[in-house]
């Protein structure tokens, strides 16, 4: 109960850097709630242009005119420089229709169009629209024999429109916040924990709490123990509260299967971040080093393994690197899990496969801890 009350003593000192954390964390995945609200809809936007023609233009001219303006996003030039406003991102396209754009098409030939562009998406997408039309009313002219059938064999065939069926059931909005929360509570985690718990056993590594604890009647395995104990609890309550937190600010999602998956991967990477800062804390001896070691690793690992920059944007060879740390398949976990659509055995074993190397990197650092406390235990 010593040891508790004492852990629980230097918990409350170090509080302001949990809150930090735990402030980023709110922040992080209060701004990704918002910029990803809805990602799956598309509005399409109309590409403005200028086009060039005769007022008393008639049949495919005519046709083609308001064929463009009923797609495009049509703006009147009158009296103004239209490569100006070509500069100046009025319009991303101008078209120029000859006088004898019907007669060359009833003629299957090319006629020639002079456009202008700014060679941008809208453009692009401006010629795309124009180049239907072409194609289609050179189809439709070998088998048309005056301008008027062309121009109605030609609007019954634009008329149609492709239905697009989404067959995906996934809540993909959700889960791409739940992904995005999850990756960079890996943060969070290692920056708690490592800092929490180097702080606090630095704390009962000091001279005068060493030898306390050397004359008292207490076992130093029990004593250990206890320690241990209280630093698990910890993590358990610094995890619980993280869960309930994703479960407030991702929704209802967290009750599902894929949920289920996040909540088993963070509490299995939560074991190895604290192993991890046990392993850390047995080799520091200066409180001053932990500010620094919380930057390089929680930090490193997070820039490396994509908890603010989405892994498929990261380099091949960064990624390469991050195979090392156990941070990397966490996130691989979560990144896998965002595209499961049912839960079966070829899908969930990829997953099973990263938690798995989690728990090995989990039972090396307590290895390895355990290897270099006995060796202080006998420099000591």
């Amino acid at each position: 109960m010593t040891v508790f009350k004492t852990f629980l003593k230097v918990l409350n000192k170090s509080k302001a850097p949990i809150i930090m954390y735990t402030v980023i964390l709110i922040l992080f995945a209060g701004v990704n709630v918002e910029t990803s609200e809805n990602p799956t809809k598309f509005t399409a936007e109309k590409p403005p242009i200028y086009i060039i023609s005769r007022k008393d233009a008639k049949g495919i001219n005519k046709n083609l005119v308001d064929y463009m303006k009923k797609n495009c996003k049509y703006i009147n030039l009158d009296g103004k420089n239209v490569n100006d406003a070509l500069f100046y991102r009025e319009v991303s396209y101008i078209v120029m229709i000859p006088e004898n754009f019907g007669k060359k098409i009833m003629e299957q030939k090319e006629p020639k169009i002079i456009v202008k562009s700014t060679n941008d998406y809208n453009a692009k997408l401006s010629e795309r629209i124009l180049n239907r039309y072409i194609q289609t009313a050179y189809a439709y002219s070998q088998i048309a024999k005056t301008e008027e059938e062309l121009v109605k064999y030609i609007n019954i065939a634009l008329e149609k429109e492709t239905e697009v069926e989404v067959l995906s059931k996934l809540d993909t909005p959700h889960l791409n916040k739940a992904t995005s929360y999850y990756n960079f509570l890996n943060y969070a985690l290692l920056a708690g924990l490592i800092y929490v718990i180097c702080l606090i056993l630095s704390s009962f590594k000091e001279e005068k709490i060493k030898k306390r604890t050397l004359v008292s009647s207490m076992d130093y395995k029990r004593f250990n123990r206890n320690l241990l104990l209280s630093n698990g609890l910890f993590a358990l309550l610094l995890w619980i509260f993280y869960i309930v937190l994703s479960i407030i600010l991702v929704g209802n999602i967290m009750f599902t299967s894929h949920g289920l998956f996040y909540i088993l991967n963070s509490a299995i990477f939560s074991c190895c971040a604290l192993s991890l800062a046990f392993l850390i804390a047995s080799v520091i001896k200066n409180k001053n080093a932990i500010n620094g070691i919380v930057n390089v690793i929680a930090l490193g690992s997070s820039f490396l393994c994509g908890a603010f920059v989405p892994m498929e944007m990261l380099p091949s060879s960064v990624l390469a690197i991050a195979h090392i740390l156990p941070s990397y398949w966490y996130m691989k976990t979560n990144e896998l899990l965002k595209g499961v659509e049912s839960f079966n055995i070829e899908s969930i074993l990829p997953i099973l496969i990263n938690m798995a190397v989690i728990i090995v990197f989990t039972i090396g650092f307590i290895m390895m801890t355990n290897i270099i406390t006995k060796r202080n235990r006998k420099i000591d």
